[in-house]
């Protein structure tokens, strides 16, 4: 009995065979997964507080119905996926919101004309949205959640760091959405509530919802959506009047260059095998495109044809004025602000559940505390360093979101490498995944990681605090290459990396 699951083209694979060859591996794992569910509750029975833990989850289970899986591999036959067309109504759900609008205010704000803006937004999403795509296709056929699947390459160690750093990325984009509400809701109140209790307020919500689990989100993810849909067209069809399409920029030469790369590379980092691929592509391109120009049109008369009223809303009281502004008249206005504050949830109660899996990732004592309580600390931490960072959303935009494509890029590189050169020939042991003696050590893929983000992402940089000297060829401002050197040095080193430590670990 083979302890391999091979990668199968469903071009030249019929399908039952594909899913016998899984289901075969599956069985041979199932004893690996008990050695790691035993580990976890021996430290559950000998810890006292993580015990009274895993009894307030089962408890909450039993009364309301969360979820318990944790990062535990799921068996091929125990396995209930939604149905395909909710993968592409998922990323409807986490890309049409209030919070990717501000992604495409940047363009304007940055001097480029409403075509440049959607123009290089476009590229950049596609660009993020193949890597999303791809990573997406390797869970179902490992029967992992995506995140543990890094071990395959990463190994045992490495892929701690991984888990680490998906925390931050979902954490850097739940800030932004966390303060928008916050803007949006103290906007419904004629500005007399503070910032900090509408993000008090959505980071409760968030964190309630995403208790419940794989199951809801997705029924949840399937419908939120659509109200968001028809009240963004009603957003850019009432402030069409004032929008000059044809505005010009205020950049050219060096400056255009450097701002039209920089928009690309922010909106990189926002984003059968074959179905779940093209689902997720086209999930992410269409909804987040669609976001991100919303946002580049309303952004034209604040900043480059600086129509009074949205410029002053904006620089008065941020996003959350210009959108109350825009809807007219005032009583409907609130009621689109109070119905989009619960757009963002299905971003953020993706983003809870998914960081408090990844935590759980780090080890067997991380694993035994219930994700519940993780994505818990997750949202709290996630809501002060909103209320911290609440007047500052440009910033936290333009640089931080930038930031996560030179390990988005490096990391989907990665695994994508190891996935089809490494693996096609072999294969996948699927009881290693919690065995480090069994898995990759890591070395490789770790140093190429590094090499991408301090050859490549480091000196391509274009940030408020530091320039790269790469950048600075494309205008005094800069232009961010850093995620396309990170990736390229990435493909450069990793193949080299693993072939020496597969001849040396022999694994």
């Amino acid at each position: 009995m083979s302890d391999f699951v091979h990668y199968v083209d469903p071009e030249k694979s019929d399908l039952d065979t594909h899913k016998n060859v899984v289901d075969v591996a599956a069985l041979d794992a199932d004893h690996s997964n008990a050695d790691e569910v035993a580990k976890v509750r021996e430290i559950q029975q000998h810890n006292r507080f993580v015990r009274s833990m895993r009894h307030a989850e089962e408890w909450l289970d039993a009364k309301m119905g969360i979820e318990l899986q944790g990062i535990d591999r799921i068996p091929e036959e125990e396995k209930r996926p939604p149905h395909l067309i909710n993968i592409f109504l998922l990323w409807w759900s986490l890309n049409v919101h209030v919070g990717v609008i501000p992604l495409g205010l940047l363009g304007p704000l940055f001097g480029l004309t409403l075509g440049q803006s959607v123009g290089a937004s476009f590229i950049g999403i596609c660009l993020g949205a193949l890597c999303t795509a791809y990573t997406g296709t390797l869970g179902p056929k490992l029967g992992l959640r995506a995140i543990a699947t890094s071990r395959y390459s990463f190994g045992w160690w490495g892929a701690k760091l991984c888990s680490v750093l998906n925390v931050v990325v979902g954490g850097g984009f739940a800030v932004v959405n966390y303060v928008v509400v916050g803007q949006v809701l103290s906007a419904v109140s004629d500005y007399t509530m503070s910032i900090t209790v509408g993000i008090v307020i959505i980071a409760v919500i968030s964190y309630i919802v995403s208790v419940f689990g794989f199951a809801l989100i997705h029924t949840f993810e399937k419908y939120s959506w659509i109200g968001t849909f028809i009240l963004l067209c009603v957003l850019i069809a009432q402030a069409a009047p004032n929008i000059d399409p044809n505005a010009p920029g205020f950049d050219t030469g060096l400056g255009y260059a450097g701002s039209f790369l920089s928009i690309l590379a922010i909106n990189f980092s926002s984003t059968p095998a074959w179905k779940i691929f093209c689902l997720s592509f086209f999930g992410v391109v269409i909804p987040t495109t669609f976001s991100i120009t919303i946002g580049a049109a309303i952004g034209v008369p604040c900043f480059l044809t600086e129509y009074a009223p949205y410029a002053d809303a904006y620089n008065n009281h941020s996003l959350g004025g210009l959108i109350y502004e825009i809807y007219h008249p005032v009583g409907w206005s609130k009621f689109c602000l109070i119905i989009l504050t619960f757009s963002v949830l299905g971003n953020n109660i993706a983003i809870n559940y998914s960081s408090g899996l990844s935590l759980q990732l780090l080890g067997y004592y991380f694993h035994a505390v219930p994700r519940f309580i993780w994505s818990l600390v997750v949202a709290v931490v996630i809501a002060v360093l909103a209320i911290a960072g609440q007047e500052h959303l440009e910033t936290i935009v333009n640089n931080f979101v930038s930031l996560l494509g030179y390990w988005t890029v490096s990391f989907t590189i990665i695994l994508l490498i190891e996935d089809q050169f490494f693996r096609r020939r072999d294969g996948y042991v699927l009881t290693a995944w919690n065995q480090p003696e069994n898995l990759p050590p890591g070395i490789a893929a770790v140093f190429a990681l590094l090499c991408g983000y301090l050859g490549g992402g480091v000196p391509g940089m274009s940030q408020t605090w530091f320039i790269g000297p790469i950048a600075l060829m494309f205008g005094p401002d800069g232009g961010d290459v850093g995620v396309y050197m990170s990736g390229a040095i990435t493909l450069l080193v990793y193949p080299i990396a693993r072939t020496i430590e597969k001849k040396h670990f022999g694994r």
